[in-house]
């Protein structure tokens, strides 16, 4: 019996590391929701208050930073403060719309899957995998490029192109609740199929759902800055942050400001965004907080 309660002390966690690991966890996602946050307050600004004029171009070309324009002009004469702030206001739509959109077709084809026969079952896997393979990029300039460039062909293709993987994702979660006992006594009791989904499956599968589509958000805010360096995203004049890298390629070694400026504001979302996926998915998985 001593050993028993021995060995339970040595495999119990220490008061300290829990602190520790929950002082981590507040961390990393303080510092996610600050730097998202700090994104969120810019777009928010552009919509009441702009330095310029979205397509003034009286500054002058190439402009370095100064008490005028705080980080200088871009090769037409525009405020890169201007565009940058613009920026934020399309990097955030487009990851929004993206991830609604992939969230209601994947999660819709997923619990389908989930559901269905092994045959039908089988033959959704089979499409989802096949069109896993690609790059979500890839997708969306096939689709972009057959609809035509615009804002919300791209936020189209894109929230379609991570649909499957959300698809996928759901699928597995969705089947693993549904071979739990409280979901087969919920079937006994003649509980519809509706009710089984919104009381017993979108509840338990929601906070790693909810993960991977923080993640997506990084991943669909990636893509369309991807798809506007190759001129298939939202056209002029919006200033893409992925537009303002391609248009300053050209100038770069006599103006770094104007690449450095969207690249800086790139990374601090996406990596943003990644920061509070990994705080909320240590919120939502007990075993990888105790693992830790």
């Amino acid at each position: 019996m001593s050993a028993v309660v021995e060995q339970a002390a040595q495999t119990a966690p220490d008061p300290r590391e829990r602190a520790g690991r929950r002082t981590r966890r507040s961390i990393t996602l303080g510092a996610g929701l600050t730097l998202v946050g700090l994104v969120v307050v810019v777009a928010a600004l552009s919509f009441v208050w702009l330095p310029y004029a979205q397509g003034d171009t009286t500054g002058g070309r190439l402009q370095a930073p100064d008490g005028a324009h705080w980080l200088g002009t871009d090769r037409f004469g525009r405020d890169l403060t201007t565009q940058l702030m613009i920026g934020a206001r399309i990097a955030l739509a487009v990851g929004v719309g993206a991830v609604v959109i992939g969230a209601i077709i994947g999660i819709t084809i997923g619990m389908l899957a989930a559901f269905a026969g092994r045959w039908l079952d089988d033959t959704i896997s089979a499409v989802l995998d096949i069109i896993i393979a690609f790059p979500v990029l890839l997708l969306a300039m096939l689709i972009v490029a057959a609809q035509g460039a615009s804002l919300g062909t791209a936020i189209l293709a894109i929230g379609l192109a991570m649909s499957a993987v959300v698809a996928r994702l759901t699928r597995v979660l969705a089947k693993r609740v549904l071979a739990q006992q409280f979901v087969t006594a919920a079937r006994t009791s003649g509980t519809s199929w509706a009710g089984i989904v919104g009381r017993h499956v979108l509840p338990n599968i929601w906070p790693t759902l909810g993960v991977n589509l923080a993640l997506q958000f990084g991943v669909a805010v990636l893509a369309e800055a991807s798809l506007s360096y190759l001129g298939l995203g939202a056209p002029p004049p919006n200033a893409s942050w992925g537009r303002l890298l391609q248009e300053a390629q050209g100038t770069v070694a006599v103006a770094p400001v104007g690449a450095i400026a969207p690249g800086v504001a790139l990374v601090v979302l996406v990596v943003g965004v990644n920061l509070v996926a990994d705080g909320l998915r240590d919120v939502a998985d007990p075993t990888r907080r105790r693992s830790r």
